[in-house]
């Protein structure tokens, strides 16, 4: 099922009010409340905001936390409230990049609460000792997020938070994701339509190689 779908420069969306973008920006950076238009800028106070948010999100959600599809939202509106007004607000616009089209907007109310009951309820609190399991409890979690992609903006951002919170869950440290760019960016990808299909071991070797990183560096 598609919506109406038009030319977006990161995306292709339809055309509601979340597709409004800041004066100035040439069609960059999306109209928010702080008034920044230029896309480097901006890239550099969600980066900040992120920051804050991390620490304040490690502060407030331990480690027997069962997430909740409310909690995606929290953690979502932790992050961009100060920039986006729509910040933990499920999107309104339908959602495609290339071929590929994420949850119809009029769907992921739906989805998001399959999401909690059956993804969030089964794999939080995230607390095995076994490593096989924590990266597949990882693996299936973020790919479904990312597939129903509840968001206007900051979905993969959002997802990453959340492997970063379970992640602490399984007693690992903050997770090191590195670049995402280049080939690192369509094998990514590439695993995330796998899970379409129910296909979670591309996406559980992305989070092995994930976690083989963040140790290695902690060592």
């Amino acid at each position: 099922m598609r919506g109406s779908i038009k030319k977006g420069r990161r995306y292709e969306t339809s055309a509601l009010i979340e597709d409004q973008y800041e004066p100035g920006s040439r069609g960059r950076v999306l109209r928010n409340l702080i008034g920044i238009n230029k896309k480097r800028e901006m890239d550099r106070v969600e980066m900040r905001e992120q920051l804050r948010a991390m620490d304040e999100l490690f502060d407030f959600y331990g480690r027997d936390h069962r997430f909740t599809a409310e909690d995606i939202r929290k953690i979502h509106r932790a992050w961009l409230g100060p920039i986006y007004a729509w910040a933990g607000q499920y999107r309104k616009v339908n959602l495609s990049k290339g071929d590929f089209t994420f949850a119809v907007a009029d769907h992921i109310p739906r989805l998001m609460d399959e999401f909690g009951r059956n993804i969030l309820r089964r794999y939080t609190p995230c607390r095995s000792k076994d490593p096989g399991d924590i990266v597949h409890a990882l693996a299936v979690v973020h790919t479904e997020l990312i597939l129903v992609h509840p968001f206007r903006e900051g979905n993969g951002r959002a997802a990453r938070m959340l492997a970063t919170l379970m992640g602490l869950q399984a007693e690992l440290p903050p997770l090191d994701f590195g670049t995402m760019g280049g080939k690192s960016r369509k094998g990514y990808f590439a695993a995330v339509q796998a899970g379409m299909g129910g296909d979670y071991v591309p996406m559980e070797k992305i989070f092995s190689a994930v976690i083989r990183r963040t140790l290695r560096k902690r060592a």
